[in-house]
């Protein structure tokens, strides 16, 4: 199935300087907000206390948020554990310093006709907090190294480049939204945008093994008409399996819960993102690194020169 044909001719490249320019002020807005504004960060990092009430009857979890949040408890996360009646409430310790304890979040949420029992509460410290903030950041310097290495081995090191700068531009996009919005950021946003880094450099290889493929075939086409060739026969490919990974993404932010919207908001975001700096991102920088036949072709360069 094909939306375009393989053999439409839009020139994309003749917009590479103004594509090239919006990705290049949008990815300095995303980092400015990051510095300037910071992250709205869940307990996950800053730490907190979390509370495990067991009711007699399932609950519902919106209404139990409205509760929490009457009562004094702002920003409470409410999760299902196991079965409907269990539930894991967690928030941040209370700035006024009044003393909080499981029996006050217990006497906010539970009901005549569906009391509950206080199984457990404890305090996670922000240093908890501050170790897995530091495991992220390791995580994604990691999987940077480890895309780079992997597109160096299998195709040459202008491809790495050009393939991480837009893989990163598109991870700043998404953080950058985060902190711009103030919405919140836990664990699961952070898995999201690890998984928008996976997306963004599957895209990108797609269309760099399109462009390797043409430049060895297609001889007396210069690199401009390659990289619009490449990128046009791969569109179709691009926009259809963006659109399927969008609906499964949009089918967790609708109906996944609360837990998980933070991730899939993330992913919604990335997966636009990174379909459009596959095609507006990715291949200019390319063109813009001087990439040529002879760059992927080593072997035969050098069997001429004999």
């Amino acid at each position: 199935m094909e939306l375009f044909p393989s053999n439409s001719n839009v020139n994309f490249m003749r917009l590479r300087h103004i594509s090239l320019a919006i990705a290049a002020i949008l990815m300095f807005a995303a980092l400015g907000a990051m510095v300037f504004k910071g992250f709205n960060f869940a307990l996950d990092f800053t730490g907190g206390n979390e509370t495990e009430i067991q009711f007699s009857q399932p609950v519902d979890v919106v209404q139990m948020r409205g509760k929490l949040e009457a009562a004094g408890f702002k920003g409470a996360q409410v999760r299902v554990i196991g079965s409907a009646n269990d539930v894991v409430i967690r928030m941040q310790v209370r700035k006024e310093g009044a003393r909080q304890n499981g029996s006050d979040v217990l006497a906010a949420v539970q009901t005549a006709e569906n009391p509950g029992t206080l199984r457990d509460y404890y305090y996670v410290g922000p240093q908890v907090g501050k170790e897995l903030a530091e495991n992220g950041i390791l995580a994604v310097v990691f999987v940077v190294v480890g895309f780079f290495a992997y597109v160096m081995v299998r195709f040459e090191w202008k491809f790495a480049l050009a393939a991480i700068i837009a893989t990163m531009h598109d991870v700043v996009l998404v953080a950058g939204w985060f902190a711009f919005s103030g919405h919140e950021f836990d664990l699961a946003v952070l898995a999201g945008v690890l998984s928008v880094m996976g997306y963004s450099i599957n895209d990108t290889i797609v269309v760099f093994d399109r462009i390797r493929e043409n430049f060895r075939n297609l001889h007396k086409l210069s690199p401009y008409e390659v990289m619009n060739r490449s990128v046009n026969q791969t569109l179709s490919r691009t926009i259809i399996t963006s659109f399927v990974a969008l609906l499964t993404v949009l089918a967790l932010y609708f109906f996944g819960g609360e837990s998980l919207k933070g991730m899939a908001e993330s992913q919604i975001l990335g997966i636009v993102i990174g379909t459009l700096s596959s095609i507006f991102v990715a291949s200019p920088l390319l063109l813009l690194l001087g990439v040529n036949k002879q760059d992927l072709m080593p072997k035969a360069r050098d069997d001429a020169e004999l």
